[in-house]
């Protein structure tokens, strides 16, 4: 059947993307060792990435609905699997920190084209509802295989190792999606590149003014405030003369969907930071190996994989709201639960609860927001709202690591809280602001 194979491979697309991600975190204390960086090179080595797939999803929509979403998919899907390669190779850290952000570009074309896809695949609801879990749970399957991947092969062949997975990867996804039944109708929408690249800079110093400010260096953290206010200030008046704004404010207008869109960058917050600092913790503190990190992971992110189908019949019964509400609910309680198990030196059992709870939270929210906010949007534009929720989405998992990390230096235990008090502040704006979609 050829929808199932080509829906197969837009996950398995995105899948990719998620793996890389979630390989890298274990990898961490070995790429510190290896290329003699700090917590604030790794920052780096996760948020190149993150900030350029955050800044460019804002256009990446516009884009795939421009050009044709299947030929931006795969275009990306190409330069995705090539600069993972050129990534084993990698001399030094700021080498690495750019390809890295080559690959954030690449993820940028995959993810939003991929959910035009599957718009274009299933046009009604309910069918899309069931595809876009599957897609979710397939994606899903990355975190719940990228700890303990990353781990066996950085036992057996260090942190450049990890890169080689995307390879085979990208080449199985361009003979999936090969056929005209993934052809998305173009249309004539213009693309802002001067007021894109605002948002770029904009993302990229307040990423670096966080990360100096958790290093104290000061001086470093306020020219980059200056620099990120700045570009800030450019952006919002670029955008108001531009005839193609980056931002879809008719997407904004909505109470309800702001409110989508900050729970959705609260669930990044909290997975990419919480696999920035638990890997650190488990290595550098507890002595665990990178394979039993990847393993005592796994309360977090088996409900990845088995979580998203269930959650995609409860949408399409009662609707978004309930598994968002109840997703940011346990995203809450698994930060303070985990922060409470670094307080008190819990035992592996506390831990794994707070990963469990956090897991949870995860696959209940992130399908949820996805299926409504990806309805809620006008024909011809489902690229331009999948790109805005990843982009806020990406946001969320720069700050995370950014915040995170920086919250390291006083304790691992503040990161989790820090990450608890997010989830519940966006519990609290979601319920007062509706659910964000039709």
């Amino acid at each position: 059947m050829t929808l199932p194979r080509a829906l197969a491979g837009v996950s398995l697309g995105y899948f990719m993307v998620l793996l890389d991600t979630t390989v890298l975190s274990v990898a961490e204390p070995d790429l510190a060792a290896s290329l003699h960086t700090s917590v604030a090179g790794l920052q780096w080595a996760t948020t190149g990435y993150t900030v350029a797939f955050a800044a460019l999803l804002l256009s990446a929509g516009a884009v795939a609905d421009r050009y044709g979403a299947h030929r931006i998919f795969r275009t990306g899907v190409a330069v995705f699997a090539v600069a993972s390669l050129l990534s084993v190779f990698a001399p030094d850290l700021w080498t690495l920190v750019a390809l890295r952000a080559v690959l954030g570009v690449a993820a940028a074309a995959c993810v939003p084209a991929s959910m035009a896809i599957i718009a274009r695949l299933y046009p009604e609801p309910a069918p899309r509802a069931r595809a876009l879990s599957i897609w979710a749970a397939t994606s899903g399957a990355a975190v719940a295989a990228g700890p303990i991947a990353g781990g066996a092969l950085v036992g057996a062949g260090g942190w450049r190792s990890i890169f080689l997975v995307n390879v085979p990867i990208g080449l199985v996804v361009l003979l999936l999606t090969l056929g005209r039944e993934v052809a998305v109708k173009r249309n004539e929408r213009r693309i802002d590149w001067l007021a894109q690249s605002a948002a770029v800079a904009v993302l990229a110093l307040l990423t670096d003014a966080v990360i100096a400010a958790g290093s104290r260096a000061w001086t470093h953290a306020l020219w980059s405030s200056a620099g990120a206010l700045a570009s800030g200030v450019l952006f919002v008046a670029l955008e108001r003369r531009s005839p193609a704004p980056v931002v879809d404010r008719a997407l904004l207008r909505a109470g309800r969907v702001r409110a989508g869109l900050l729970a959705g960058a609260a669930v990044n917050f909290a997975l990419t930071g919480a696999l920035f600092v638990l890997p650190l913790l488990l290595q550098r503190e507890r002595q665990l190996s990178p394979f039993a990190t990847g393993l005592a992971f796994l309360p977090l992110t088996i409900p990845f994989a088995a979580n998203p189908p269930v959650t995609g019949r409860i949408v399409a019964r009662v609707g978004p709201r309930p598994p968002i509400l109840t997703g940011l609910a346990l995203l809450s309680a698994g930060g303070a639960t985990l922060s409470v198990t670094i307080f008190t030196a819990g035992g592996y059992p506390l831990l794994a609860l707070g990963l469990l709870l956090t897991g949870l939270g995860i696959s209940y929210a992130l399908p949820a927001l996805v299926a409504a906010i990806v309805s809620a949007a006008p024909d011809g534009t489902a690229g331009s709202a999948g790109g805005m929720l990843n982009a806020v989405r990406q946001v969320g998992a720069t700050l995370g690591v950014a915040v995170m990390g920086a919250f390291v230096t006083a304790g691992t235990g503040w990161s989790l809280l820090a990450s608890a008090a997010v989830c519940l502040a966006a519990l609290g704006v979601f319920a007062f602001g509706g659910e964000p979609g039709a």
